[in-house]
């Protein structure tokens, strides 16, 4: 009987844990993506991105790519394993130095002030030393915005090499910069008011499968 309250909490946990939908990308290709549509229009100012994603690639690929019709790669998430992140601003590539990735899940967390060009960067909960980018354009108002390839083009010019293969969820955006004890909170989920994992609109393309549930602790 002393196990029962035990397994209470560890199943407890998993359901708190439990997030909405999951993507699966299950190939190389220059076919499966994912199109969200954004709920603002006009220009940003300020961007904050947070995605989770899960996957054993060892080679470079786009978690999440924002073009403009003149800047394909006006905000890109685009890590380079085994132990770097590039982020692009406006074209302006910026690279951090993280922890060697691990099979797990990972939330990766951006945040962009165009007044300051102060850029910044979390992968499960832990800030990375802070950059600052030349660009203090705001980004659109027109976007394009794809999970799983990397925009060479406004909403296209895609690279087998540089796409996505794994499971992604729980993406969000917001207009403005997530205070930091929001992002390091590593299991709050909190909704993006430009673009919400739970009621946003996405369009899926090719082989991307949709998934029903996850659970981090199993």
């Amino acid at each position: 009987m002393k196990t029962l309250p035990i397994l209470f909490v560890l199943l407890s946990g998993c359901f708190a844990l439990t997030g909405q939908n999951v993507l699966l990308f299950p190939k190389e290709s220059v076919t499966d993506y994912v199109i969200l549509k954004p709920t603002v229009e006009q220009a940003l100012k300020q961007l904050t991105v947070c995605v989770r994603s899960y996957s054993d690639l060892h080679r470079e690929h786009s978690l999440f790519s924002l073009s403009t019709p003149g800047k394909g790669n006006a905000f890109l998430i685009y890590p380079v394993p085994p132990n770097k992140i590039c982020i692009s601003i406006n074209s302006e590539d910026l690279y951090f130095n993280v922890d060697p990735d691990v099979l797990d899940w990972k939330k990766t967390c951006v945040a962009w002030d165009s007044e300051t060009g102060l850029l910044q960067l979390w992968v499960n909960a832990k800030r990375y030393p802070r950059r600052v980018t030349t660009s203090r354009s705001p980004i659109g108002p027109q976007r394009s915005v794809i999970l799983g390839q990397d925009q060479d083009s406004f909403g296209g010019g895609f690279e087998a090499s540089q796409c996505f293969v794994g499971e992604m969820s729980d993406v969000n955006m917001w207009d403005y910069v997530l205070d930091t004890k929001t992002i390091s909170n590593n299991y709050l989920y909190k909704s993006g008011n430009i673009f919400s994992w739970t009621n946003g609109t996405k369009e899926i393309k090719g082989g991307v499968i949709g998934l029903e549930k996850y659970c981090n602790s199993l």
